[in-house]
């Protein structure tokens, strides 16, 4: 495989490709950074086309970088400085790719093609939302919807949580108040948890489709999101810890939701 090559950190698509770090350089270009030949190899297969992929001379011979390089717009070999400049990791992939944002509209979501849903209003920390993003891939869930103020899933960091399943996986966001109307339409039961909530998570009638709506790392549901839950319940807590990581209570509630 031929491709350019860049030695220059100071190199204009080197620059870019780093401030994609950025949260407001992912918002006003549309793009992020993917990393690692098996999350852009999935990429591709799910119809994705990377804007660029960047890669050492390692990886130059490998197979499935030529596949993604057919349908990648360029493709450029990189030293292993630039790889870990880009990354900000001492120990980079091989191989990096930039890709398109894709965000599902609210009125695009089909309740009825999956019998389980996840909604997360105002998630912080990046790490849950790749997570949370990776159980709803797992568990066949129809897609995730960001409700208010959540941090970025297209970050670095929620990226490499996934594990690729960014790309499987629709994502919407909206308002609490965009929200609060479109779950008027919604055809299923609607769970959320709540720890004053008296219900046990594992005997709440979860009607397909099933919207698991789930709170703040810190604070958990707010009052008026709680108000219009079918549902709302408990995870039981037996030993000295008082609640679950929130990544581990939706991957939880989704299984009892699914299973």
């Amino acid at each position: 495989m031929s491709a350019r090559a860049i030695t220059s950190l100071n190199n204009p698509a080197v620059k870019a490709a780093r401030a994609l770090h950025l949260r407001k350089e992912r918002e006003e270009t549309g793009l992020f950074l993917a990393e690692g030949l098996k999350i852009i190899t999935e990429a591709v297969e799910l119809g994705r086309e990377p804007r660029l992929l960047l890669h050492s001379a390692e990886a130059a011979g490998h197979p499935l970088l030529r596949n993604a390089a057919v349908v990648s717009r360029e493709t450029v070999e990189v030293t292993p400085a630039i790889l870990a400049k880009i990354s900000r990791r001492d120990n980079p992939q091989t191989v990096l790719g930039i890709f398109e944002q894709t965000f599902t509209p609210m009125e695009a979501l089909n309740p009825a093609s999956a019998s389980c849903w996840v909604a997360l209003q105002a998630v912080r920390d990046p790490g849950n939302l790749g997570t949370i993003l990776r159980t709803a891939d797992a568990a066949g869930c129809g897609g995730v919807i960001l409700v208010g103020d959540c941090c970025d899933p297209y970050s670095v960091e929620a990226v490499r949580a996934t594990m690729g399943s960014i790309f499987a996986v629709s994502i919407a966001r909206t308002s609490v108040e965009g929200f609060t109307a479109w779950r008027r339409t919604w055809p299923g039961s609607v769970v959320g948890t709540l720890l004053t909530a008296t219900t046990d998570f594992r005997t709440a009638d979860y009607r397909a489709p099933a919207l698991i709506l789930m709170g703040n790392e810190q604070s958990g549901l707010p009052p008026e999101l709680a108000e219009i839950c079918d549902t709302v319940v408990k995870i039981p807590m037996r030993g000295r810890a008082d609640s679950l990581n929130l990544a581990v209570a939706t991957g939880v509630m989704i299984y009892a939701a699914t299973g």
